[in-house]
């Protein structure tokens, strides 16, 4: 008995030490810090770290020379191997769908930690008068049919502004600690609020005197798209889906106890979006790294619009599935033709004569009072309707941040920890 007293005590003693400061005055580091296993998203393919040449691919067209040559490194990178689709952007709307049903049936439970918080386990009885808001008026029925009013389906979401954040904090010459007054930190926090169903009109008012009605019935709704690229989201809106793809996947990460992903799901930059559609080959003018558009067998090697308007001759009318045709050498689908894609980077003509060679990035938060002109961002890839020159690797565009259209939807990045991939 007393011999296992001594060893009960002796590993109280061990305990103790392991708790408390054990580093006999060395540098050691912090002991219990939390283990990091990398991730390897679902649907994401690695883009390793390197550098590129970018500029135009051919001839400038427009005259505009807005595409100067320049030699740019990029960090390592993950991407959605197909742009978003019509299923994978539904999943979204049924969220923001739920989470309002569930607040409005006050579906609500307590945390651990005292806050009040939705219960995701509660069902929704879809037929429950509760719920009638959320649907159109009878005024407003077609054909008398119940359906949910899509307009309220309404999505809070924030940001955080790193870059005022930056520039607010850098010291200045003759500042001491506590000069000055520190702004909050809540002060860069920007919350933005936004409409997260596609708008289902742009395939009429994307085209006059075209009839496309029945795109906009169906493109979105009918399983026959599903796995379609997602249109008719805007910039916020696509920047809202990757914020709640973030939370999504740290939810599940505290769940299985690996700790909270740090990056963010994101657009990918502007050069991000070019080094990736390269596919790994310095010059290559289009994602599959040959200077024309069609195989030897004189196969068209992407969705867009070849000849004069000979749109179903590449297989597909408007868009087709976001894995058709080969991926480049990455891996990636569709990085030419099909839609085009939303990228992070705010459009300048000149960005190429004052962007760093660093993980290049121009990045502007327009006010919703600022001129139109400082709202635009730029869209990579050329889409269905596009002649082959917005297909090209180099080729450059806009649209602004709240427009909508039927051929540009988007894909997520997310960045690399680390030094590379291939060091695991």
């Amino acid at each position: 008995m007393e011999k296992l007293r001594r060893i009960s005590l002796a590993f109280l003693v061990l305990a103790a030490a392991a708790c408390g400061r054990n580093d006999n005055g060395q540098l050691v580091g912090v002991m219990d810090r939390p283990s990091w296993k990398g991730i390897n998203p679902y649907g994401m393919v690695y883009v390793p770290s390197g550098t590129l040449h970018v500029g135009p691919s051919d001839q400038d067209v427009s005259n505009t020379f807005v595409q100067r040559p320049k030699a740019i490194s990029i960090q390592g990178f993950y991407m959605d191997d197909t742009e978003i689709t019509n299923n994978e952007y539904r999943q979204f709307v049924y969220w923001v769908r739920d989470l309002n049903a569930h607040k409005m049936l006050d579906h609500y439970i307590e945390d651990e930690n005292g806050n009040e918080v939705v219960d995701w386990e509660m069902e929704i009885d879809w037929e429950d008068e509760t719920l009638e808001d959320m649907y159109y008026s009878e005024r407003d029925r077609f054909a008398g049919r119940k359906e949910l009013d899509i307009t309220k389906l309404i999505y809070d979401y924030e940001w955080f502004d790193w870059q005022r954040a930056a520039k607010d904090s850098a010291p200045k010459e003759g500042d001491r600690q506590g000069d000055k007054t520190q702004p909050r930190r809540s002060d860069y926090v920007i919350k933005e609020s936004v409409a997260v169903h596609p708008d289902e009109m742009v395939w009429i008012r994307d085209f006059a005197y075209s009839y496309n009605e029945p795109m906009t019935r169906n493109y979105f709704q009918h399983p026959a798209f599903d796995d379609y690229p997602v249109v008719g989201v805007s910039w916020h809106q696509a920047n809202a889906f990757n914020f709640w793809r973030t939370q999504e996947w740290n939810k599940y990460q505290q769940e299985r106890g690996d700790g909270i992903n740090t990056e963010d799901f994101r657009l990918p930059t502007e050069h991000e979006w070019e080094y990736a559609a390269r596919g790994g080959h310095e010059n290559a003018p289009y994602p599959w790294g040959g200077y024309y558009v069609r195989n030897a067998k004189g196969c068209l090697l992407a969705n867009f619009k070849p000849g004069r308007g000979n749109y179903p001759e590449d297989g597909g009318l408007y868009t087709v599935k976001a894995d058709a045709y080969f991926p480049n050498d990455y891996g990636l689908y569709n990085m030419a033709g099909n839609v085009s894609e939303w990228t992070l980077s705010a459009y300048y003509d000149n960005a190429y004569s004052f962007m760093h060679d660093l993980n290049p990035d121009i990045r502007y938060d327009a006010d919703e009072n600022d001129p139109d002109a400082y709202k635009r961002k730029v869209i990579r890839g050329g889409s269905w309707k596009d002649i082959n020159h917005f297909l090209m690797n180099g080729t450059r565009h806009w649209e602004y941040q709240y427009e909508v259209k039927s051929y540009v939807g988007f894909r997520s990045a997310l960045t690399f920890l680390g030094r590379s991939i291939n060091d695991f």
